[in-house]
């Protein structure tokens, strides 16, 4: 890998059915059914609206022995319909299930952390290192028959694990961290190449992004460093649905895929599964349309680790950098546009025009050559007014330059004037490459002036905006660049749904909160309510919480891991049963469902109450 170039990471071609991936092949998408894998007539009818928009696989929940065996039927009737999609089958806990499924689905996806490791339940246990390898070799004995069985009736495998389903095995030893979910993959790939079986596929997703990112770069370069070179399934789990599922999915999907990483994507919204393909589409084709870039001249900073990378040293000037969260920077061609006080910059750029009625929340930032000293107004330079800086009075200064602006002249500059917040752009076609490189010279140079990233769009679809810039802000931030972020769209979009994409970047990122959260799952053939108006009823009543998160989980399969951070959790217990959670404390068990947000709702106020009660004390 070229950290600031792109090109795909080599991997090995996996055959699916009749749509092998890896090797030179192009990035697949995919979805999940969600209704039930006994309704035959629905999983067809939903497995050809998948296929109509683009899916290239289609995943099915097979739970139990009869769901495996009913794969039978659903993929006749597709064959029967001329429909040659592969299907997968989704198998948790029960390897037996996975033997069944191996027969009669094209791949068969299983999870490292239940496979056959019980259920986690949270609790620390320990392990002699006898009782460690012994559990492994129950592993070995129960996944190598299922690999046999693949061989047999040529079935690929995704070895695919979720942040929320670690086994306690994997806990006691590892914790609950990235470097354990990387051995949790690691174990059965392992085995894999033991036993000459290379049809595997790998996945580890969480619904946090950053350690989803952070994950599949430990994952790639473990796999690496034992000569592996299995393809990468990438998805968020739990990204949720509208403007946030989009923006968390291209966030964590597209910082990968940016690196060149990842052979299929997923995107995980809590839609109708034909509704995530589109979306897939767009983040593929976005990024491979990178390939063959001019090439970027960067050199990587001493003392930069990129698979456990922290936040850019730098000084604060007024509330930008040092230890202050990223900042929003916005823009308006028609100063009369107000704000969405949820999502309110916390600066303007203005150009050359400072409007009359200005909000004194706001820093307004004016081009240099019109600054006149206004309270409140900062001015911007670029690299040809480097001689302009030192007789400029202002505590706030803000440079915009290019990589290949950052001459020793301007390096001069910004170490002689601390007052300035460096704003990177690019017109390159691999502008984060760019930006990294620029991010990388800065700290060559000793340079800690704070770094905003400019990026400017000219879409007129919002879908597309926020797809693009999501996909350009994720690495940046994940490895510690941002202090701040300006979008720019020359399209018909407004500027307050401009503001709103970067203050969700930033939340995607978990650098800074503006609005509740929802962790909410896309739902299967496991989930036993209505997942998507159970949303936005949650939604509806709880939107107002600035800072809450809330995990709605159509199962309990991933629910209490993936939502181990919420401060509040809706699980799906059983038909029409739902079971709360603080954290990761079980509240109430089996509630109806019909009764379950009020409930939830009202744990909620409790709460409100007795935390004000004891501020009053």
């Amino acid at each position: 890998m070229d950290y600031f170039n792109y090109s795909r990471r080599p991997a090995s071609v996996v055959h699916v059915g009749g749509v092998p991936l890896g090797g030179n092949f192009p990035v697949r998408v995919q979805s999940m059914a969600n209704v039930s894998t006994m309704d035959t007539e629905a999983c067809v009818g939903q497995a050809l609206r998948i296929v109509a928009a683009g899916g290239e696989y289609v995943r099915f929940t097979t739970q139990g022995v009869r769901e495996a065996e009913n794969l039978k039927s659903i993929n006749a009737a597709l064959r029967a319909a001329g429909c040659m999609v592969p299907l997968v089958a989704d198998v948790h806990f029960n390897p037996k299930v996975a033997e069944v499924a191996a027969s009669y689905a094209e791949k068969v996806r299983i999870n490292p952390g239940n496979y056959v490791d019980p259920a986690r339940t949270f609790k620390q246990l320990e392990y002699t290192d006898e009782e460690y390898a012994g559990e492994l070799q129950k592993l070995r004995s129960r996944f190598i028959p299922f690999l046999e069985i693949c061989k047999a009736n040529h079935t690929a495998v995704r070895i695919g694990v979720n942040h929320g389903s670690l086994s306690d095995r994997i806990m006691s030893r590892y914790g609950d961290t990235p470097e354990g979910m990387v051995e949790s993959c690691m174990e059965f790939l392992r085995i894999c190449v033991e036993q000459r079986f290379m049809d595997a596929v790998v996945s580890i997703k969480a619904s946090n992004t950053v350690v989803m990112v952070k994950t599949v770069r430990l994952l790639d370069a473990a796999m690496r460093k034992e000569g592996m070179s299995f393809p990468l399934h990438l998805g968020v789990t739990e990204a949720g649905d509208g403007e946030d599922g989009r923006i968390k999915s291209a966030f964590g999907i597209g910082a990968l895929m940016m690196d060149g990483l990842g052979d299929t994507i997923r995107v995980s919204l809590s839609e109708e599964p034909e509704c995530e393909i589109p979306v897939a589409k767009k983040l593929v084709d976005y990024v491979s349309a990178l390939a063959g870039h001019l090439y970027i001249p960067g050199k990587m900073a001493g003392g930069f680790d990129y698979l456990s990378p922290v936040r850019r040293a730098t000084h604060a000037v007024r509330d930008i950098g040092g230890s202050h969260v990223p900042v929003v920077i916005s823009s308006r061609i028609d100063a009369s546009c107000g704000f969405d006080e949820a999502f309110r910059p916390d600066y303007l750029y203005v150009g050359k025009h400072l409007p009359a009625g200005r909000d004194s929340r706001v820093g307004y930032i004016v081009d240099a050559d019109v600054w006149d000293g206004g309270e409140g107004t900062y001015p911007a330079f670029n690299a040809k007014q480097l001689m302009f800086v030192g007789a400029c009075r202002s505590s706030l200064k803000f440079l915009f330059v290019s990589y290949m602006e950052l001459t020793e002249e301007v390096c001069a500059c910004l170490k002689a004037f601390p007052e300035i917040v460096v704003v990177a752009q690019s017109n390159h076609p691999y502008r984060m490459g760019e930006c990294r490189a620029l991010a990388h010279q800065l700290m060559c140079e000793g340079i800690t002036s704070p770094l905003v990233f400019f990026q400017h769009y000219a879409e007129n679809v919002l879908e597309d905006f926020q797809l693009k810039a999501a996909a350009d802000m994720g690495a940046l931030v994940v490895d510690g660049f941002c202090d701040g972020i300006f979008l720019h769209n020359q399209g018909s979009l407004s500027p307050c749904s401009v503001d709103a994409t970067a203050f969700g970047i930033l939340q995607a990122a978990r650098v800074r909160v503006s609005k509740t959260e929802y962790i909410s799952c896309p739902g299967c053939g496991r989930t036993l309510f209505d997942l998507q108006a159970t949303i936005a009823r949650v939604k509806a009543a709880t939107s107002h919480l600035k800072g809450l998160k809330i995990g709605i989980m159509g199962c309990i399969v991933n629910g209490p891991g993936e939502m181990a951070d919420a401060d509040y959790g809706y699980v799906g217990a059983g038909r029409g049963r739902v079971t709360l959670y603080r954290r990761k404390e079980c509240i109430e068990k089996n509630i109806p469902e019909e009764e379950a947000v009020e409930r939830l709702l009202r744990l909620i106020r409790e709460d409100e109450a007795c935390a004000a009660e004891g501020a009053a004390e």
